[in-house]
């Protein structure tokens, strides 16, 4: 699988505290969560949309790891709990890795916008790789949920777009008032999957 030259994610400081099968949840979150922004790995949900902090899991991205290595930071993502739950122990067998097939770790390699991409009308997403097909595929990234999410995002940041000229308006307290609705939707939008580019 080819490697970009920059991956989406950079991790900071690894949890200082050795990492176990009974410690790794408490030590591990608040450090990926940091991360990731609060984000899933995989899907890009926010975590207030999620449910908070107890509706996001800790992702062991190579199932196949075992011992200590399992819980090395550089093994763990933010995960909801649909991208975990779908993700399971699943992983390529030999011959899907060698026909490119495979799960994307952001903080190796552009996920988005280099694999996988948003179509503009109907939000699904499509893949321009085996690697982003088998992500699609297995993490059922297309479920209606977050197709249904990523076009309220798309509609919003339309909307917001479009909103300038009624902060014009010439009579101040209907100018604040608007002021203070459009930021409300603009933070709402903030805590939605980002955009997704629709190409190259």
């Amino acid at each position: 699988m080819s490697r970009s030259s920059e991956p989406r994610i950079k991790r900071g400081p690894a949890p200082q505290q050795t990492l176990t099968d009974h410690n790794y949840r408490k030590y591990a979150l608040p450090t990926l969560l940091r991360d990731f922004e609060c984000r899933c790995a995989y899907s890009m949900q926010h975590m207030d949309r999620l449910g908070g902090t107890k509706c996001m899991e800790v992702d062991h991205f190579d199932p196949t790891i075992h011992g200590r290595r399992r819980h090395f930071y550089r093994n763990l993502l933010p995960a909801s709990r649909h991208c975990n739950g779908a993700k399971g122990d699943k992983w390529p067998s030999e011959s899907d890795q060698e026909e490119g097939m495979g799960f994307l770790n952001p903080t190796e390699e552009m996920d988005y916008g280099e694999h996988i991409f948003e179509d503009p009308k109907t939000h699904e997403l499509f893949a321009s790789t085996p690697a982003g097909w088998w992500q699609i595929e297995k993490l059922d990234l297309n479920s209606p949920h977050l197709v249904r999410e990523r076009a309220d995002r798309a509609r919003l940041s339309n909307l917001l777009d479009r909103s300038g000229f009624i902060l014009q308006t010439r009579d101040s307290s209907i100018a604040s008032s608007l002021a203070a609705i459009l930021e409300e939707f603009k933070r709402q939008k903030d805590r939605m999957i980002p955009p997704i580019p629709s190409s190259h």
